[in-house]
């Protein structure tokens, strides 16, 4: 399950539940609702009110800290950027072949819409395999108007 600021709490998915007396590992992240549309499953409803900003999601998608999205797809809006990775598909045209539902699927949980062999990371998901840092246990990489930031710019890639 996963979660968004401002809805209700709930557990995020992979991430265990609280035991009596000992306070959650991340903040209470809150469900999203998965919908299928032509058999591809996408999140229709935005995690945040404040709409996503392109400006703000073209900053996340180059910092190698956040959304580092340039570290395995070649983006043409970011041609000024360096080191442009080859690993992932280009994501020029991105917007015309996805939903804006399908591109918040596709940063918050990738597995939903590719497979489980993908190597692009769930960005909005707590919990999972592999080893995290201890700082950064319990927490997504991106937060919810991050995502949101960050669907915006690619929804202006046509």
């Amino acid at each position: 399950m996963f979660t968004a600021p401002g809805r209700l709490p709930a557990v995020a998915q992979g991430a265990a539940a609280p035991s009596a007396g000992v306070a959650p590992i991340a903040p209470a992240l809150l469900a999203v609702k998965v919908v299928e549309e032509n058999g591809v499953p996408g999140v229709p409803q935005a995690l945040t009110e404040k709409p996503g900003d392109p400006q703000a999601g073209a900053k996340v998608a180059v910092d190698r800290r956040l959304g580092n999205c340039l570290g395995c797809h070649q983006i043409s809006a970011l041609g000024n950027e360096q080191f442009h990775g080859e690993v992932g598909p280009s994501l020029d045209g991105a917007a015309t072949r996805w939903t804006v539902p399908q591109l918040r699927m596709i940063v918050v949980d990738p597995k939903k819409i590719f497979s489980d062999e993908t190597v692009m990371p769930s960005f909005y998901r707590v919990g999972g395999p592999g080893r995290v840092r201890p700082e950064f246990q319990g927490k997504p990489i991106l937060t919810a108007q991050q995502v949101e930031d960050l669907v915006a710019f690619l929804a202006a890639q046509k």
